[in-house]
């Protein structure tokens, strides 16, 4: 029932490298350095990936959600970062938690950047994701025998997934969004 305040004011934010940075967060649920590092060369617009730096291993490869993809695509390419920074000397965004607090503060909400992440895992529920995908697109060290060692999930399978939360968290929230062929289109 938050969703559609907090996605309204993260929307009305004026910068939209941040605005976009904080939707990401929260669609794919990653952690917030993972995300503000984020290189343009790791995002694969063809084959729809992105390649994370990871805490567990060096690096993951998640999917390039249909929505994601269009705010990535909107951002100014002003240096190698998505989510670039002229004022930050590490080139990509240092610091949006006082933005992130100000659409908090418009919607009524008290969540934290990492509470993001926390969404995302708990919102996962809703659409009764298998938890192992879910700690997989967020870079959680597999859990249990067979996790570590038996399963291993190729991008579509996650793409299925991936795909599926960010279409409930865009209908709760009530934005809408059609993908068009060939291009993508937000409405």
């Amino acid at each position: 029932e938050q969703l559609p305040a907090w996605c309204a004011a993260v929307k009305q934010i004026g910068n939209p490298v941040i605005s976009a940075y904080l939707q990401t967060l929260l669609l794919v649920g990653c952690r917030r350095e993972e995300l503000a590092a984020l290189r343009w060369d790791a995002v694969d617009f063809q084959w729809s990936s992105i390649r994370l730096k990871d805490k567990v291993e060096e690096f993951r490869i998640i999917p390039l959600t249909p929505y994601v993809e269009h705010l990535l695509a909107a951002l100014p390419r002003r240096n190698a970062f998505v989510f670039s920074s002229p004022a930050a000397i590490s080139g990509y965004l240092a610091e949006p938690s006082d933005k992130h607090n100000e659409a908090c503060a418009i919607a009524g909400l008290d969540v934290t950047l990492h509470g993001l992440r926390r969404s995302f895992a708990s919102l996962c529920e809703w659409i009764e994701m298998p938890a192992g995908i879910a700690a997989q697109i967020q870079g959680h060290a597999p859990q249990g025998v067979r996790e570590q060692n038996y399963i291993r999930r190729p991008l579509d399978l996650l793409r299925k997934w991936h795909v599926k939360i960010e279409a409930w968290i865009l209908e709760h929230a009530g934005i809408t969004f059609e993908q068009s062929q060939p291009g993508l289109r937000a409405v």
